[in-house]
């Protein structure tokens, strides 16, 4: 088969596509023929040779695709040959073929094209486990997304508003600020003009934000805190600001507020099949319904991954970019 690789860390020409061995399905997993993958901040971080891939996964990028079950594994079940499905990956997304848990399988949505239904495993589960298991929004609650616009953006824009939350976004452009109202968002900050502590107060008549859904890390993180509601909640995803920062943990008590920080990929099977299973019973109805959709940027032949890296890496998108297997 052919997959993306990285011969040694660099910029987006470091993404090769050729030939590598067929992977095999081993016990608990199954064989899918990838139809397309979608890139996500961890790729290119995997690229720069800052995020390697967790023991015993694929060394190829992508954390997530849509395709056909071509193959299945000792030990499993409720899966056959034929099955059309998508994936929360460890690694391996960009490639023709990848061994997938099967804890880690989604039946396609009904009503999603199987092409864009590789822009769903990865969001739906970061959104859902961060913002719902973890912070637990609740109904009328006010939810702070930064970078609204992106694909954990668009998703959790959705989610929130489909169980009854105000929702509040940062983005760069008016562009992406009124896709957002489209989406939902009723706070539109432009994070390039204004400062989103202020405008979530005026916003929220002084209470602030009761859950941040935060991607930057530590450039934001003291004025997070700031903009947290009393008993809010602090959930970190991402460190596209920087890894270290200082916080004033009197103004942390003085709210009776939570920080919380998590991750996917590294995650045991366990607690990836648990977050899985959450999605399905939760937020497959909410998208076989029509309340919820994946927000599709453009499609890329996956030999042009490299491509689809700086249109991230300029942020020169709305959604999720695509990458279609031949």
């Amino acid at each position: 088969m052919h997959a993306i690789t990285i011969s040694e860390p660099g910029g987006p020409e470091a993404l090769v596509w050729g030939e590598v061995p067929d992977p095999v399905a081993g016990e608990g997993e199954v064989l899918v023929e990838v139809v397309a993958s979608a890139v996500n901040r961890a790729d290119i971080m995997q690229r720069q040779g800052f995020y390697d891939p967790p023991p015993g996964a694929s060394r190829y990028p992508g954390l997530e695709c849509s395709g056909r079950i071509t193959g299945i594994g000792p030990g499993v079940s409720g899966w056959s040959v034929g099955d059309e499905v998508c994936a929360l990956l460890a690694g391996g997304g960009y490639a023709e073929k990848v061994a997938v848990p099967a804890g880690q399988l989604l039946p396609v949505p009904a009503g999603v094209d199987l092409r864009q239904a590789a822009a769903l495993p990865e969001v739906v589960c970061t959104v859902w486990s961060n913002v719902f298991m973890v912070a637990h929004l609740r109904p009328a609650e006010t939810l702070l997304v930064h970078g609204g616009s992106s694909g954990i953006g668009t998703m959790a824009i959705q989610l929130a508003k489909a169980v009854g939350a105000k929702v509040a976004v940062t983005a760069g452009t008016k562009e992406k600020l009124d896709y957002c109202a489209e989406l939902g968002a009723d706070i539109l900050i432009n994070y390039r003009e204004q400062d989103f502590v202020a405008e979530i107060q005026q916003a929220t008549g002084g209470a602030g934000a009761d859950v941040i859904l935060d991607n930057m890390g530590a450039k934001y993180l003291d004025r997070n805190v700031q903009a947290l509601a009393v008993n809010g909640r602090l959930a970190i995803i991402g460190m596209q600001g920087g890894i270290k920062a200082e916080l004033n943990i009197a103004t942390l008590l003085g709210k009776r507020a939570a920080i919380s920080a998590t991750s996917l990929r590294a995650r045991p099977l366990g607690e990836k099949a648990a977050i899985v299973a959450a999605v399905r019973e939760h937020v497959w109805p909410l998208i076989e319904g029509g309340h919820i959709r994946p927000v599709v940027d453009r499609e890329l032949p996956m030999s042009e991954a490299g491509t689809a890296h700086q249109v991230l890496e300029d942020s020169g998108h709305i959604g999720k970019v695509l990458l279609v297997a031949p």
